[in-house]
């Protein structure tokens, strides 16, 4: 679309909770009208922190705000029939409706996918359950920490000898999110098509599976369980070895794995050129002939043997340094970036990653939109919404409602 966003002439309902939040912020960055659709208390989200000076605010959660930016909001109780009422309005308007209710909690309040299509059929409604909506898990309940557990993909984090361990920050709203997203345009790209919209049926448990990549394989073709190895990395060899992922440096962790093939050769000469130049290169790597190198033949000894002096090197250097030296030599590895590094990186700043929200009289930095596109532009950034701040303009500017109906509507709790 010359002069716009790619998803500007669309409207979003967004009726989710955290599982949903980044499908719908998705959609916003690519310029959807998307309209936050909160319970008249505000979204239980808004509770969630942190929040600045530790200070809880429904208004300034900076985890809803992460996630709930680009959007406008409204206020409405959906479980009551006046609510209702005033959803199907907002449907008959509407391209897209993001809902997490469990599994036929829609057809309950009697505004299932098939009584709002026949209202809208152009609607397509996305919804994002832990399980699905079919199959005998439909009704369970599930939290991110049940999914990692249900997913297996808390059986790969942790040490090899201790117990599982979650991810520390929450992972199947994230990859949901995005399959929510995906199944959405898909299923638009199908009504440009038909004229017609269609249900799209996410399950977090089946999203996280995604994440595990070949893991799954493994069981199936020769009935062995990957192992979780921490920070180390298994299935590079046949003979059994595995290998450091993580070092430590002066102020944190490099990021760094001994390579073979041309790219291996070239990095690994380079490594051991910076050691033999600190006195750190034993006379074995300095025999050693990289492009005979194998990773696949490596036996652990001969692996623990360049790992070593690798660990001594890299602590007598900060991060920086090592980036710095890395990139002059042409060394594969890279610093393990924290919240203040990635703030701070130069790369994102010239692509212009971050947008800035007002929080406590300061600019707050917040991801931008995930990709760029050549013949659009990015939408005006919108802050997360305070708690009602579009009612007046959209029950009013375009449902027509009136001052006396919408004090009315607050008194018996609609909004």
């Amino acid at each position: 679309m010359e002069n716009g966003s790619v998803l500007a002439p669309y409207r979003v309902l967004d009726l989710s909770d955290e599982s949903g939040f980044s499908c719908g912020k998705i959609l916003a960055d690519l310029g959807a009208d998307v309209i936050k659709v909160e319970p008249p208390g505000g979204d239980a989200a808004r509770l969630i922190g942190p929040f600045p000076g530790d200070r809880p605010d429904p208004e300034k959660s900076i985890y809803f705000i992460s996630y709930n930016a680009g959007k406008r909001g409204i206020t409405l109780n959906v479980q009551s029939p006046a609510g209702r009422d005033l959803l199907r309005k907002l449907v008959a308007r509407a391209d897209f409706l993001i809902e997490t209710f469990p599994p036929g909690t829609l057809q309950q309040w009697g505004v299932s996918f098939e009584t709002l299509r026949r209202l809208n059929p152009r609607l397509i409604v996305v919804s994002i359950t832990p399980f699905g909506q079919t199959g005998p898990y439909r009704d369970y309940k599930g939290s991110d920490l049940v999914v990692m557990a249900m997913s297996g993909l808390m059986s790969l984090i942790g040490e090899r000898d201790k117990m599982p361990l979650r991810v520390s920050l929450p992972q199947s709203p994230m990859w949901a999110g995005m399959y929510a997203a995906a199944g959405a345009l898909t299923a638009h790209y199908f009504r440009q098509m038909t004229g017609t919209g269609q249900h799209v049926d996410v399950s977090l448990q089946s999203s996280l599976l995604w994440a595990l990549a070949n893991a799954p394989a493994f069981w199936a073709t020769n009935r062995t369980n990957p192992v979780r190895d921490g920070s180390r990395i298994t299935g590079r060899s046949i003979t059994g070895a595995n290998m450091r992922a993580i070092y430590r440096c002066k102020d944190g962790y490099i990021n760094f794995i001994i390579y073979g093939g041309k790219a291996g050769r070239r990095s690994n000469q380079a490594l051991v050129g910076w050691m033999a130049e600190r006195g750190l290169a034993t006379v074995a790597l300095l025999e050693k002939d990289w492009s005979r190198f194998s990773i696949e033949q490596s036996t652990q000894e001969e692996i623990d043997e360049i790992e070593r002096p690798i660990a001594e090197l890299f602590l007598r250097y900060t991060k920086s340094e090592f980036l710095e030296e890395a990139f002059k030599r042409e060394i594969i590895g890279y610093p393990v970036a924290n919240a203040c590094d990635i703030l701070n990186d130069p790369h994102l700043k010239d692509r212009e990653f971050w947008r800035t929200a007002e929080l406590l009289g300061q600019g707050v930095r917040f991801p931008g939109i995930f990709a760029r596109f050549s013949d659009s532009v990015p939408p005006v950034f919108r802050p997360a919404p305070r708690l009602g701040q579009d009612n007046g303009t959209i029950y009013q500017g375009e449902l027509g409602l009136n001052e006396d109906d919408i004090a009315r509507l607050h008194t018996e709790k609609v909004l």
